[in-house]
């Protein structure tokens, strides 16, 4: 995926490096760990970096920085925690702030 401010996975450092270190950190790590704070079994599918590592290659590869989730944790509940507690869009409740939504 693109993304032209900051390059593509390659360039920014998910390349077949990367790969592979997922690929074994996962199978060392097989549950989303925001799931099994629920009480719930999830296979995590995401290696996710607890610090952004804003294009910082130490921080990146230390180990200890990543988390394994399932991909709703790390696209919700990670986006959350990184917005200071909300979701883009949504109230401090985490209603929808737009009144087209579905939920509104």
């Amino acid at each position: 995926m693109r993304d032209e401010r900051r390059g593509n996975a390659n360039a920014r450092g998910y390349g077949h490096k990367w790969r592979k270190a997922r690929e074994q950190f996962l199978q060392e790590h097989p549950l989303c760990v925001f799931c099994q704070r629920r009480g719930r079994v999830t296979a995590a599918t995401v290696v996710d970096h607890i610090v952004p590592h804003r294009g910082d290659l130490k921080l990146f590869w230390r180990r200890s920085n990543w988390q394994p989730l399932c991909k709703p944790c790390h696209d919700i509940e990670k986006a959350r925690i990184e917005n200071g507690g909300s979701l883009p869009g949504c109230d401090t409740d985490g209603m929808p702030v737009d009144p087209g939504h579905h939920w509104a």
